[in-house]
């Protein structure tokens, strides 16, 4: 069995999926092997996803973006509701917004100033193309009327070794003990944060709800995913041993331990959720976002 992690080796998700495939393996007593197939912010994973066999021998590990927003912005390999199949929720991760050694504001009000004085001066990195961090800024850009300029990576490790080389002075990532530490060491500066409240490891950060920008406040949701077709029987199989792997310890405590929730649930909720989140993203088709 294999599990495509859609994103490069190194970062938070990639970590997770990992460790999921060690307690897959050891729950259904086969050999779980994870394959990263970064790019296209999850676009490419997915689409080696939609081409395999649907015998639930492939599963792919992925935030919703590359389904529910990707498919807005440009055309992609697979049809994000008849080629997936939504298997199990696995965790909400609140997307973090920092400025990096170059930036010389203190906060996000700064950042809009300097956003109004010089349109397209600031860069903000994200993961990728169509992810959370990407919709963020989206959504930033157009809540406060602002300018910037978009740096894609392919995944969260290197975007991590550019930002405290100071290559850009912004930067979306997750919630986790490596930004965490350099934000305590002051090489970051903790701007805004996606997520329902403050994060408890973060309480002097507002989140852009509380900044007024409540579009831009979004938590990633990330999960398993199938081949479209894949039998019934062995989708809900594979929910309620993915749901069981998420209780134990070891991967509930490296969730909350990064300020990443768990997120259990039957199948039909996932799809319910990436359905929402489609739709909710369909005001920004025509905002003039390139893809290549």
């Amino acid at each position: 069995m294999r599990i495509i992690v859609v994103y490069p080796p190194g970062g938070l998700s990639d970590g997770v999926a990992r460790a999921l495939a060690e307690r897959l393996s050891w729950q259904l007593g086969v050999a779980v092997r994870v394959e990263n197939r970064g790019g296209g912010g999850g676009s490419v994973g997915l689409q080696a996803l939609a081409r395999a066999p649907a015998d639930g021998h492939t599963l792919a590990f992925s935030a919703v973006s590359p389904l529910t927003l990707r498919p807005h912005l440009g055309a992609v390999g697979y049809d994000p509701f008849r080629d997936i199949e939504p298997v199990a929720s696995v965790m909400y991760t609140p997307v973090l917004l920092v400025g990096t050694p170059t930036f010389t504001g203190r906060g996000f009000a700064d950042l809009l100033v300097q956003a109004k004085a010089h349109p397209g001066a600031l860069r903000w990195a994200t993961s990728g193309l169509a992810t959370a961090g990407h919709l963020v800024l989206e959504q930033v850009q157009l809540g406060s009327r602002v300018a910037v300029t978009h740096i894609p990576y392919k995944g969260g490790g290197q975007q991590l070794t550019d930002a405290l080389g100071g290559q850009f002075e912004l930067l979306s990532t997750n919630v986790a003990p490596a930004q965490l530490a350099h934000i305590e060491a002051g090489r970051f500066k903790p701007l805004a944060v996606g997520a329902p409240q403050r994060l408890d490891v973060l309480p002097q950060v507002p989140t852009f709800a509380e900044l007024g920008l409540p579009q831009a406040n979004v938590t990633s949701l990330f999960g398993l995913f199938a081949p479209g077709g894949t039998p019934t029987r062995v989708l809900d199989r594979l929910n309620a041993e993915i749901n069981a792997a998420v209780q134990t310890p070891p991967i509930r405590e490296r969730l909350l331990a990064s300020d990443n929730l768990p997120a259990l649930g039957d199948r039909p909720s996932f799809a319910r959720r990436i359905a929402e989140e489609w739709r909710s993203n369909h005001q920004l088709k025509g905002a003039n976002i390139k893809m290549e």
